[in-house]
């Protein structure tokens, strides 16, 4: 597994008045339960109808899985240890199957699995429950808006048999903001159900969003969400799905890399890979591979210059071996550049060029010092995030959307399915939306990292 940080007890504990959701004139079962650990997931209902799902393994409300194992970090409330409620199907479900609608929507950019779990959700919804019909929204949350015409996809399991064989979403994808008012009108107005959303941190805060304007309207919508990037920096994910097919692809760059380098005098392979906030891309590929000698991610920061600078680390590295290579990912190192102030479509901050500077300095430094250097650049990024998911990721992807359709039938919402200490749970969209999932660098991952490439402290 793979270590992060993770919010304190104190962080993940609440208060009763921040969490519990004020009852509906409507239906009085739509209050959640008192909640003083922030962990309950909230329900449209009491379950009214016998579940069709075929299995002899049933989950209940009260099967939780610990958030903290480790005994130092047991969070109590009332002498008991704090869980995520266990996903899975239940016995008695919310939505009656052959009037039941659901709709997939894939939001930000794409990673290896995105088909896999949109046939997965299909086919559990079609098969196990009988559901009426499942559609698709084209392009991710703009498909709900009106004036940019985008028609819906229905979605069979003849539709969809093949395209877990293919990168990216059969649906398409967007990033930016959208009207939730809008996109809850759309969903009211299609008769929508359940609305499966696909998404990063980003999606998970529209999710969030789309999930509170429903209750303030009473509809009975489940929101219900899959944790899609290939960053891996969702909180309360052990990994995303995605993630695996990633990480052996950068793997294959950074063996060119290091067969560029060994391949010429005072060689260095420098290979970009994706990650910005967070640099396990690059550090779970470094530990598989071990050919890096220098890792550089976002949670780390370092200097260039100096006798503990990257520039003086990759001349010893030189005179030791006569090789190197470096892996940076692309959020790594932007206090080196000047900040421009512009965002992107989702609002995140445009990232410098880090790779740009390196290999203009490394250039630089040696050219100005009368020593050879042959130094190549690999960005395999848009190669990465575009291919089929490997065998691992796909199966991993089908867990997910098929507890995600046990968790909507079941009228569950405001949830995100995850993996957690090797068990399906259910996240409340509050708690991932609270932060971003990073690497502590004063971890143990992250000194095995260290270990690994053999590297000096280049931290500024």
């Amino acid at each position: 597994m793979t270590e992060h940080t993770s919010p304190s007890p104190e962080e993940v504990v609440k208060q009763p008045s921040e969490d519990v959701v004020e009852q509906s004139s409507k239906d009085v079962t739509k209050q959640s339960p008192i909640c003083p650990d922030g962990t309950c997931i909230d329900t449209l209902g009491n379950p009214r109808f016998s579940s069709t799902k075929k299995t002899n393994h049933y989950i209940t409300d009260e099967d939780g899985v610990l958030i903290f194992i480790e005994k130092q970090q047991f969070c109590f409330h009332d002498s008991q240890p704090v869980t995520f409620e266990e996903a899975g199907p239940r016995q008695s479900i919310y939505f009656d199957p052959p009037r039941t609608k659901c709709a997939i929507v894939t939001c930000g950019g794409i990673c290896p699995g995105i088909n896999d779990v949109i046939r997965s959700i299909v086919n559990e919804a079609h098969y196990q429950y009988g559901v009426a019909a499942t559609i698709g929204i084209r392009y991710g949350l703009r498909g709900f808006i009106p004036e940019f015409r985008h028609n819906v996809m229905e979605l069979t399991p003849r539709s969809v048999s093949s395209i877990h064989e293919f990168g990216g979403s059969i649906l398409g994808s967007s990033r930016g903001p959208q009207s939730i008012v809008t996109i809850v009108d759309a969903l009211d107005r299609m008769n929508i159900d359940i609305l499966f959303l696909i998404g990063g941190v980003g999606g998970m805060r529209a999710a969030e969003k789309i999930y509170k304007e429903v209750q303030s309207r009473q509809l009975d919508i489940s929101i219900v969400c899959i944790p899609k990037t290939i960053d891996n920096d969702i909180h309360f994910v052990s990994r995303t799905f995605g993630f695996n097919t990633a990480v052996d692809k950068a793997t294959e760059a950074i063996r060119c890399a290091h067969v560029e380098a060994t391949g010429a005098p005072a060689g260095v392979g420098l290979v970009k890979v994706m990650g910005r906030y967070s640099g396990f891309i690059a550090t779970e590929a470094t530990l598989g591979l071990q050919d890096v000698n220098i890792v550089l991610i976002p949670e780390s920061p370092f200097k260039l210059e100096g006798p503990t600078g990257l520039l003086s680390a990759l001349e010893e590295r030189l005179d030791r071996r006569g090789h190197a290579v470096i892996v940076v990912a692309e959020g790594a190192g932007q206090h080196l550049l000047p900040e421009n102030g512009g965002v992107d479509a989702s609002g995140n901050p445009i990232l410098g060029d880090i790779c740009g500077l390196l290999v203009n300095r490394i250039k630089a430094h040696f050219k100005q010092r009368q020593r050879p250097l042959t130094l190549k650049f690999i960005d395999p990024s848009y190669i990465i995030r575009s291919i089929p998911a490997n065998t691992e990721d796909s199966v991993y992807c089908g867990s997910l959307a098929q507890n995600a359709v046990h968790a909507g039938m079941a009228g569950k919402t405001g949830l995100m399915v995850s993996r957690w200490h090797d068990r399906n749970v259910h996240v409340p969209l509050h708690l991932v939306t609270k932060a971003r999932k990073t690497i502590d660098p004063g971890s143990l991952y992250w000194q095995r990292a260290l270990s690994t490439t053999g590297q000096s402290d280049l931290e500024s």
